[in-house]
Order: structure tokens, then sequence, then C-alpha cells
């Protein structure tokens, strides 16, 4: 494997991995220039902060404070506003050939957050072809922290159709959202819907099915609450199989969710390789605290205090099936 990564946005650029009979190829979706990320707005494997997700029309109340964030998806705050982690220049050290280290401070106030807050993204290619990532944040006010990894992946590496992959999801509900992609605060049972990946199913099986969540995503773009063995457990929450090229990803959290998007909002724009990226080419799985869950009491809460310390790890282990 090759895992190459850039410091604009704490992004993974390009994962190669091989397939059944040795080709390599890329199997995250990105560009070929720092220029095409600056000027062509998109998540391609960035490290979201400060706060992943949507927040409801922007608003939060901490310690008796409300603040105001930029309201940037359907008047809410998507992925830490139009000026989030993505689109941040992080101080890159790379520690050996297989760890890099990223660390980001953003200022008390911007995008509207409170609190100097320091994060580092540690990104580790180990021995047995794993991306481990390690997050890590600190305060000097109370505020709210809510970090993930937004890699586009399509295993067969030619950034068509996603709809042949073959995905299990480790959890028994899902958080449902309305017509606008915001979170009702309800936690409903996967069981006897579409939703339901506890047993194996291709993406585009039942994508297209008259089932309301599918009808408001244009397929799934949902936060799946996971199984968990106990509370920041690592975990495996998610497995994708491609049974065309044989990859398989693993996909392992300490989170409480995940969230699954399958790329329905692509639109077909020219990316590294002179590939295009139609709707539906690639599929997210984006650990994370559950959505607006600073107006969501009954949801865990993500908020960060001075003197606790942020960490979440995510992992993405490749495997090939012969």
């Amino acid at each position: 494997m090759e895992v190459c990564v850039t410091n604009f946005g704490g992004r993974i650029v390009s994962v190669m991995v091989p397939d059944k009979d040795g080709k390599m190829q890329d199997v995250v979706l990105g560009f070929d220039s720092i220029q095409d990320y600056i000027s062509k707005p998109s998540d391609f494997g960035a490290s979201i902060g400060r706060y992943a997700n949507r927040i409801n029309q922007g608003r939060f109340t901490l310690d008796s404070i409300e603040y105001q964030l930029p309201q940037n998806n359907y008047g809410h705050c998507l992925h830490g506003g139009p000026n989030g982690f993505q689109y941040r220049v992080f101080d890159a050290v790379q520690l050996n050939p297989q760890e890099v280290e990223l660390t980001y401070v953003a200022a008390d106030g911007e995008e509207g957050f409170p609190g100097n807050i320091t994060c580092k993204v540690l990104m580790k290619l180990t021995d047995d072809n794993a991306i481990d990532i390690r997050y890590e944040a600190e305060t000097d006010k109370p505020t709210i922290v809510n970090m993930t990894n937004h890699s586009y992946f399509n295993l067969d590496g030619d950034a068509a159709s996603n709809a042949d992959h073959l995905l299990m999801v480790d959890a028994d509900y899902y958080t449902p959202v309305d017509s606008t992609f915001m979170t009702t605060g309800e936690i409903v049972p996967v069981e006897g819907t579409p939703m339901d990946f506890r047993t194996p199913h291709t993406v585009g099986e039942r994508i297209d099915d008259k089932f309301q969540q599918l009808i408001f995503g244009a397929g799934y773009d949902h936060c799946y609450v996971l199984n968990k063995t106990e509370s920041g457990s690592l975990d495996l929450a998610a497995t994708c199989k491609d049974p065309e090229s044989g990859r398989i990803m693993e996909v392992y959290t300490t989170e409480a969710g995940v969230q699954l998007y399958t790329g329905n909002w692509l639109n077909g724009f020219e990316g590294a390789h002179g590939a295009t990226f139609p709707a539906r080419s690639a599929i997210c799985f984006e650990a994370q605290c559950f959505p607006d869950t600073p107006n969501k009491p009954h949801f865990p809460s993500a908020t960060l205090l001075p003197g606790d310390e942020y960490q979440q790890i995510t992992v993405y282990k490749f495997d090939v099936e012969e």
C-alpha cells in the first residue's frame, strides 16, 4: 500500500491498494493538484472540524452562552462552516516513513466556535495495511469538538458506480433526518427497513426504495448508532467489499456513530487522473459523534472542557479476497 497526505485540510490525497491480481489502483477520490483542492470546494479526504456533520440553524448554547455559527447547508452549519478545518493549512511533520503528524490551532471565535483549540491528527500506515488515524484536541475554554475523516472510497479504483459494493454496518439503530438533512433527534431501529446493513447487502440493492429517509437523502446519508462493546472501545463498525477487484475495507472506530454517505451529491466534476466523479461513485464512512449533539441533550456529549483531552481513533484496514 501507499498513502499520500497533504497538509491542506489534513487530507488523504490517494490510497494505492492492490486488487486480487496485484494491480495497484487509487481507491479514494481526489484531485491532481493543490490548486484543484482550493478552487473546487470539496471534503475529499479531509480532516473535518471543528464539528463534523450538521448543527441545527448553526446555533448552540454552552454554559448559558448562545453561539451563532455560519449557516452553509439548508440553514444549518455543516462540517464546521465554509472555512472549516478542511480549508486550513495544518503543520505537518513526517515522523518516519509510515507516520505523519498534522497540527492545527483554531482561534477562539473561528467560524463562531468558542475557545482556542490545538488539534492533532496522527496518520499511520501500519504493517498490516491499515490507515490508523488518531485525533487529539485541547481547549482553553468550554467548546464542542467532533472531528472525522471524509475520504470518499471506491474500492474498484475507477470512480464508477458503487452499486455493487457489498456493505455491512454493525448498527441496530440510526438517526433519521428531515428534508433539510437535520437529525430529528430520534434513534430508530433499522429492523425491517432498507437502512439495515447488519447482514451484507449491496449498496444499490435498496437505495432507490420508496422509503422516506432515502428520498430525503437521495440515497444513504445517515448516522448509524454503532453497537459498541463498551463506550470508547475500538470496534469493527463496517465492512465494504468490491467483488470485481476483490478489495476489502474494514472500518474500526472508538466513536459512537458513523455517517454512511453514498456520494449522492457528487456531480460529475473532473478529478485525479482525468476521472469524473458522478453521483454515487464513492462511499464515506465518517466516524463521529451524532449530528447536532449540542442541541440534543439525550445524545452523548461533544463538549470539551479545559484540562480534558478530546481523543478519537478511526482505522481503515485493507485486504484482498483471492
